[in-house]
């Protein structure tokens, strides 16, 4: 057991005085909370130092209440507070000029689960944007990465498939904090705003989010549990296959399958590859919705037995290759649209490059697929140096 429990940016925020008499924009979620459950918005209302004069949403929803992903939500005002409640996942992904007028500040307090994938981190690039723009000041206030920030690894995102789903050059596992990213982006990939980062007290890189002491909060609907977003690095490449990556399930992005898949025969196959801190279980699973509703599907759960030596996105391939393999004919990848983008494969953008689909196509052996990753990861990890807080 932990003594100390990790103490969050925004806590430190609202304590420091730095935000006295100003009027404040916040951009957050259901997630959004403190140790004691205690919502930032209400904290910063209660607050007698500033005003709460409007409130932001990522994707699924200021309360998170839209449950599909690519479904954008609408503006709407928040009755108990008083105040503007405007989408980032609308008619615009980056907060207006209309929508910031009068704000001394934009507080950004959102959780990430570690991934480049999630569409967080962008909302919160594109409000550094906004705030260069239109000259208001930004602050990040720090929340633990979910999973930890030692882990480095997958494909790189390359110049020429940036969309929502993926902004910079990062890993599909980058294994920083969300305020790290906020000074990376704004630094290292040239956004400029003038930008305030709030640090944890007492966080460790190590620490996955069931070491901190604070209470876990679905970030968004389908990432219910911890060993959701521990698998989800990887077994989010599935959103870009016809292949059901859990949406409708209790465990969604751990259990992968599809109605041709024979489970026993792909729970096989994957043990013989040997890879570290995982078991494949064979399952037969039915979505409720999305892929494959209502249909039986044959597959595997990913069981992670230690995730310090767990490789996502290795796993999540191995997975991928097999099913491929057992059924060529019925196994495709996903066409566009997808996120906003209308050319490129949906796998392609979620991978970062056409390069691992290419490589996948042309039967190239796993160990080559994920060596081919490796200085990708090295010149990153040097990269992201300097932006650490931890």
């Amino acid at each position: 057991m932990m003594s100390t429990r990790v103490r969050l940016g925004s806590e430190k925020l609202l304590t420091s005085g730095a935000l006295s008499n100003a009027r404040v924009g916040v951009v957050s979620n259901p997630a959004s909370i403190d140790a004691e459950f205690r919502h930032v918005v209400d904290a910063f209302a209660a607050s007698r130092d500033m005003k709460l004069s409007a409130i932001f949403g990522p994707q699924h929803g200021f309360r998170s209440d839209v449950q599909d992903n690519m479904i954008e939500t609408g503006h709407s005002r928040d009755a108990r507070r008083a105040v503007p409640v405007y989408s980032l996942y609308s008619e615009t992904r980056e907060p207006t000029a209309d929508m910031l007028r009068g704000l001394d500040a934009l507080v950004v307090d959102l959780q990430d689960v570690g991934s480049r994938i999630y569409t967080f981190i962008y909302t919160m690039a594109n409000c550094l944007r906004a705030g260069r723009k239109h000259g208001v000041p930004v602050i990040v206030c720090d929340r633990p990465n979910p999973i930890g920030g030692t882990g480095i690894g997958g494909p790189m995102l390359l110049k020429g498939f940036e969309s929502f789903v993926g902004q910079f050059p990062i890993p599909m596992r980058h294994g920083m904090t969300i305020a790290e990213l906020a000074r990376f982006f704004n630094e290292a990939c040239g956004i400029g705003a003038d930008l305030t980062v709030v640090p944890m007290d007492h966080w460790q890189r190590p620490m996955h989010y069931d070491a901190t002491g604070l209470p876990w909060v679905m970030p968004s609907p389908n990432m219910p549990t911890l060993e959701t977003a521990v698998v989800y690095p990887g077994t989010v490449l599935f959103e870009g296959t016809n292949v059901s990556e859990g949406r409708g399930t209790t465990r969604p992005f751990e259990l992968i399958g599809a109605p041709w898949v024979d489970p026993e025969s792909l729970a096989d196959r994957l043990a013989q590859q040997n890879l570290p801190g995982v078991y494949f279980r064979a399952s037969v699973f039915e979505p409720t919705f999305q892929k494959h509703a209502k249909e039986p599907c044959g597959g595997c759960q990913i069981h992670v037995l230690d995730r310090n030596s767990y490789l996502a996105v290795q796993s999540a391939v191995a997975i991928l290759m097999e099913i491929r393999l057992q059924n060529p004919g019925r196994f495709q990848w996903r066409q566009p649209p997808y996120e906003y983008e209308h050319t490129k494969l949906p796998f392609d953008i979620l991978a970062g490059s056409s390069e691992l689909r290419q490589q996948i196509e042309a039967g190239l052996p796993a160990r080559t697929i994920y060596d081919s990753w490796r200085d990708g990861c090295d010149a990153f990890a040097r990269e992201r140096q300097p932006f650490l807080l931890y």
